[in-house]
C-alpha cells in the first residue's frame, strides 16, 4: 500500500559530537524523531554507531560531507580539498569554481565522496537514505558524484533539498538560484529512478526549528511524503557547533508532547526513507 500521508524527520550531523549523539537518541526514544543521517567521519562516529545499533527503529542514512568537516581520507590524499588544518574547505564558492574548472579537483572529490560511502558500508547499518551536508550536491558536478557513487553502493532514496513554495511564514530573501538548482537535481534525480520526497523542510529555519514551528509543519502539512530535517543537540556549545544554531531548542521541539499529540491528531505516520522504497514512486514536481 501506498503510504500517502508519511512523515520522515531526520536528525542530520549525527556523529559530529556526543552532544548531538545524545539528543538523536533523546529524540528517537521519547519524541518524534524516526531517522539520522550519520557523519561518517564525524569525531563521534563510533558513539553514533553503537546507539545506532542498539535502536533498531531508527532509520540511518549517509550525510556526505565534502565542506566544512572532517574527511574520511587521510589529507594528503586530497590535498586539494583541504585547508591547512586538514579540514575539508569551508570556502563553497571557490571550491565550486574549482570543481567546474579542475580535473584533480574532481577526482579527489569522487574519491573522497566514494571514501565515504565505503565506510558507511562497513558499519553494516541499512543505508535509509543520502543527504549532502550544507546541501552541497546542489553543484551539479557534487550532484552527479553523490548520484553515481551511491547507485553503486546500492542508493534507492536521496534528499533534494527543495520547499514548497509560499508554506513556510517569514519566508526570507528570494533563493531563486537555489530553487533551479533544486529542479535541476531533481529531474536527475527522477531520470535515474531514483526517490526523495515530495519536498524537504528545515532549509529556510535551520538550526532555528522551535517548537510552534515544528508544530506548524506537523499541523498544515498536506498528505503526501515529506521530510522535516532539524539539528538536534544537548548543548548549544560544542566541538564543530554552527554558531547561531539553536540546537537545544531543535531538541525540545522534537521532544515536546505536544507535538507528538499533533502529529497523532494528524493522522500521519513517522516513517524512514526506506518504508517508502519499493511502495511508491514519489519525486518532486
Amino acid at each position: 500500500m501506498v503510504p500517502l500521508n508519511c512523515l520522515v524527520v531526520t536528525a542530520d550531523d549525527f556523529g559530529l559530537s556526543r552532544e548531538v549523539n545524545e539528543a538523536v537518541e533523546i529524540a528517537h526514544l521519547t519524541g518524534i524523531l524516526s531517522a539520522a543521517s550519520l557523519m561518517v567521519a564525524g569525531t563521534a562516529a563510533a558513539d553514533a554507531l553503537e546507539r545506532a545499533k542498539r535502536m533498531s527503529r531508527l532509520r540511518v542514512g549517509l550525510h556526505v560531507a565534502v565542506t566544512d568537516a572532517r574527511p574520511a581520507l587521510p589529507p594528503e590524499q586530497i590535498p586539494r580539498l583541504v585547508d591547512e588544518n586538514g579540514r575539508l574547505r569551508p570556502d563553497l564558492a571557490r571550491l565550486g569554481a574549482e570543481l567546474a574548472l579542475s580535473g584533480a579537483t574532481r577526482r579527489q572529490m569522487r574519491a573522497e565522496v566514494e571514501a565515504q560511502f565505503q565506510a558507511f558500508q562497513s558499519t553494516g547499518l541499512k543505508l535509509d537514505h543520502v543527504s549532502v551536508h550544507q546541501h552541497y550536491h546542489l553543484h551539479p558536478v557534487v550532484g552527479a558524484m553523490v548520484i553515481d557513487v551511491g547507485r553503486q553502493y546500492g542508493v534507492r532514496a536521496i534528499r533534494v533539498p527543495r520547499e514548497l513554495r509560499g508554506f513556510i511564514p517569514e519566508g526570507g530573501s528570494s533563493r531563486r538560484v537555489e530553487d533551479a538548482l533544486s529542479r535541476r537535481l531533481a529531474e536527475r534525480v527522477k531520470r535515474v529512478g531514483l526517490m526523495t520526497p515530495d519536498a524537504v523542510f528545515g532549509l529556510r529555519w535551520s538550526g532555528r526549528l522551535t517548537k510552534a514551528r515544528l508544530r506548524y509543519l506537523v499541523e498544515k502539512l498536506p498528505h503526501g511524503f515529506w521530510e522535516i530535517y532539524a539539528h538536534p543537540a544537548t548543548s548549544d556549545a560544542f566541538l564543530g557547533h554552527a554558531p547561531g544554531y539553536r540546537y537545544a531548542d531543535e531538541l525540545s521541539a522534537l521532544t515536546d508532547p505536544a507535538n507528538a499529540e499533533a502529529l497523532r491528531l494528524s493522522g500521519r505516520r513517522l516513517c524512514g526513507y526506506q518504508d517508502v522504497v519499493g511502495s511508491a514512486s514519489t519525486t518532486p514536481v
